[in-house]
């Protein structure tokens, strides 16, 4: 299976999906920390994650996936939201409390 096709299994087969640096108990950097903060308020601590350092491939491969250049990406119900910074706008205005609950 190619980077792409698990990609594409990972964010359709789990509701939601944050790939990150480290891990949601261990983070590795300050924005995916923000990151399993945010999902943590709203109730979403069994999410599925994504350790991006620990594969090169995978790290490539998302920014390739969801033509996004940075890491965390967010992905709810196999729609990519976006990384930190658009999480914290949408958990402040709301949208991404509904977007959970969906």
């Amino acid at each position: 299976m190619d980077v792409q096709e698990l990609i594409r299994q990972q964010v359709t087969s789990h509701p939601v999906v944050l790939y990150m640096k480290g891990s949601p108990t261990f983070p590795q950097c300050g924005f995916s920390a923000n990151a399993v903060r945010i999902l943590n308020s709203l109730g979403a601590k069994g999410f599925f994650s994504v350790d991006v350092l620990t594969n090169p491939e995978i790290r490539q491969g998302i920014k390739d996936y969801a033509n996004w250049p940075t890491i965390p990406q967010l992905y709810i119900n196999g729609e990519f939201v976006g990384g930190s910074d658009i999480m914290a706008e949408m958990h402040q205005s709301g949208e991404l409390q509904k977007l959970l609950k969906a």
